[in-house]
């Protein structure tokens, strides 16, 4: 057998390293081909609702959000409650969307670049409400203001909120526009820190005045011996509006189920339910659509 010098040794070594090199290289690529990807992150169904207590404790919320998850397949967590509250979880990022009714706080969110798709949804209005004999004899004043004057003049109670809630925020409007500071006589004002539906059972335990939005007031009615003394003012309207939460500033934020929720809020469907609830049971519904209306139209 004939001897291989050493440079064809070394030529074949070579040459078999580099097959072997070769076949360890692609079954590598094999194995990163076959390697299976991450997983893109599924999308969360969840969605939180930041809204005012007035609209559950009327029932509406019951009314729609089932609707609402049946046709979307979102599930709602809501959290009821006050405005100022519902406007701060959005200013922090705490909710997806918001359904509220203090329209110059929610401008300062809009303005801020934290709610976007904001979108009017509805109105009903605030109403003063006490006892049947009236005692501080409001009943049927055309200013509420000067309803609030001769509450504190003859020192009958009011009972207020007090949660910085939108309707909250409109009594302290009252007050202003009727040049009184707010009250600090116990026997006079006293706050609940509550909701609305819980804020008419305690007026109506103490026998004051309250202001509440008048859905809710007919809500509760069955269960208050509390009656309308004052209604009907220009400026006693109760706007609500939707807004989704930016998820530019919040990315957690679940942007595509917000939209899905302002969408519907303000599709003809849900507008036609809401111009709908109550009728039945009040002979008047509890809010009135406004959907796709201009701010001055609101009320007419």
């Amino acid at each position: 057998m004939k001897r291989m010098h050493r440079s064809q040794w070394l030529t074949i070594t070579c040459v078999l390293m580099l097959l072997v090199a070769a076949l360890v290289m692609a079954g590598c690529s094999s194995q990163q081909a076959e390697a299976p990807q991450p997983a893109a992150p599924a999308e969360s169904k969840d969605l939180i609702l930041a809204t005012t207590t007035s609209t559950q404790d009327t029932g509406l919320l019951d009314a729609l959000i089932p609707v609402f998850e049946q046709k979307t397949g979102y599930k709602v967590k809501t959290v009821a409650v006050g405005t100022g509250a519902a406007l701060a979880m959005g200013e922090k990022g705490e909710a997806d969307v918001l359904l509220v009714h203090a329209p110059a706080d929610e401008q300062k969110l809009v303005t801020s670049g934290v709610g976007i798709n904001y979108q009017l949804v509805m109105h009903n209005d605030f109403v003063l409400v006490g006892p049947a004999n009236d005692p501080a004899k409001v009943k049927g004043l055309t200013s509420s203001a000067e309803a609030f004057k001769r509450i504190v003049e003859s020192k009958n109670l009011f009972v207020s909120r007090g949660d910085n809630s939108g309707t909250h925020k409109k009594e302290l409007a009252i007050w202003k526009t009727a040049g009184i500071e707010v009250p600090k006589d116990a026997q006079v004002y006293q706050e609940t820190g509550q909701g609305m539906g819980q804020t008419l059972v305690v007026a109506n335990e103490k026998k004051a005045y309250t202001l509440t939005d008048r859905g809710t007031f007919l809500a509760q009615q069955k269960n208050l011996q509390l009656g309308i003394v004052v209604e009907g003012e220009k400026d006693l309207l109760n706007i609500y509006h939707v807004m989704q939460v930016n998820p530019e500033k919040f990315p957690k934020v679940n942007a595509k189920a917000a939209k899905a929720f302002v969408d519907f809020m303000v599709a003809a469907d849900t507008q036609q339910t809401i111009g709908k609830f109550g009728v039945d049971k009040y002979g008047s519904p509890l809010f009135f659509p406004d959907a796709g209306k201009k701010e001055d139209q609101i009320g007419k």
